[in-house]
């Protein structure tokens, strides 16, 4: 087998996942992609099994029944039903719920509504709470009673529009998105990217994009973060509706057609490695990536000081970079020169082939451009 064979699609790179829900998965996947990954939980989620607005909705439903219950998460859904079989409501729930016509908004909720001995009446191709509110609005809800499972999000205009359509609408809030308890990990992966030390972040739910956002803003780092979202850094989305508050502050996003993690991980094997384009360098074939570089074949892994100078070198393929604007290219390296000889030797240690970088005396260093490939000049 060739080394190339072996080689991941995401070997060398470091992705940020801000999920609390399913994170191990996702880092699973990613990992087995070879990512390195840095978990940082935006958010927690706190169950309201005991919270007296899920307990008052429940019985105002059992009360007067709904028309229509749309149900949008599995989880959310699977926990109304254990509260209020907590509270002794559980069978006259389901007998309320049984008599509405059902919506659910995805395949995991719609194995949550059958596990309770339900059927949902529809559930939309494409799992969105806006092709949901465009049936119910089309089907017309002018004086029908709708029971709406929130799912710890706002819905920027669904009950609005609902309700200006004639709707009433009873939401159910079935969970609470809070703070980490620990907020250490998402203030480490805030100064990581902004020193663009990971390659991606990765958004499971706007709240948790928001959350994020927000951190960087105590931390007085928001503007910095942006800054780093908007160019260095690919936020990865798992929707569009994740992607909000993002977008909201001018940062590209990009998700995948089908928004589930599978599709996640797969948009990030496409977009990490097409980034940065090859370079032919003395002979060889050199692709950057976050912490390593792949030479002709072969996966070299790059101490962080090294990446920094091969990056700068990189930005100017075939020009001399002064030591000087190399220095200042080195995290933490202070006034001395003598740093940049020292991170190139182990640079050139670590890619295994020290002519890929040429030093010109009493000047700087140059990548060693082949000449077919289109060195934009010599500078020498």
């Amino acid at each position: 087998m060739r080394t190339a064979d072996r080689i991941k699609p995401l070997d060398g790179f470091t992705v940020g996942v801000t999920a609390a829900r399913r994170a191990e998965e996702l880092g699973a996947l990613l990992e087995r992609r070879g990512a390195r990954v840095q978990h940082a939980p935006a958010l927690r989620i706190v169950p309201l099994a005991d919270d007296e607005l899920l307990l008052d909705a429940t019985r105002r439903l059992i009360d007067r029944a709904p028309d229509i219950a749309v149900a949008t998460t599995a989880i959310g859904f699977r926990g109304w039903i254990s509260a209020a079989d907590g509270w002794g409501l559980g069978d006259d729930l389901l007998r309320t719920l049984d008599a509405a016509e059902v919506l659910a908004r995805g395949p995991k909720v719609r194995g949550a509504v059958r596990a309770a001995g339900l059927t949902e009446e529809w559930s939309p191709a494409s799992e969105s709470m806006a092709e949901v509110l465009e049936r119910l609005l089309e089907q017309g809800v002018a004086g029908r009673r709708i029971a709406l499972q929130l799912h710890g999000e706002p819905l920027p205009g669904f009950i609005e529009s609902l309700r200006e359509a004639g709707a009433e609408v009873v939401d159910v809030p079935v969970y609470r998105w809070m703070p980490p308890e620990d907020l250490g990990p998402v203030d480490r992966l805030i100064e990581a990217v902004v020193a663009r030390q990971v390659d991606a972040v990765t958004f499971t739910s706007a709240p948790a994009a928001a959350s994020f956002l927000e951190r960087a803003a105590e931390l007085g780092r928001q503007e910095e973060l942006l800054e780093a979202l908007r160019g260095e850094v690919l936020p990865i989305c798992v929707g569009p509706v994740t992607a909000l508050p993002l977008q909201s502050r001018a940062v590209p996003t990009r998700h995948p057609e089908r928004f589930r993690l599978g599709p996640l991980v797969q948009l990030l094997c496409d977009e990490l490695p097409h980034r940065t384009g090859a370079l032919r360098v003395a002979g060889h074939t050199v692709r950057l990536r976050g912490h390593a570089v792949i030479v002709d074949d072969e996966l070299r892994p790059v101490p962080p000081a090294g990446m920094a100078l091969l990056r700068a070198l990189a930005r100017r393929p075939g020009w001399v970079v002064p030591r000087a604007e190399l220095l200042r290219a080195l995290p933490g390296a202070g006034r001395d020169e003598h740093a940049v000889e020292t991170a190139m030797a182990r640079l050139r240690t670590a890619l295994g082939t020290p002519r890929l970088i040429q030093t010109v005396v009493k000047r700087g260093y140059r990548l060693a451009m082949d000449p077919a490939a289109g060195n934009p000049g010599h500078d020498a």
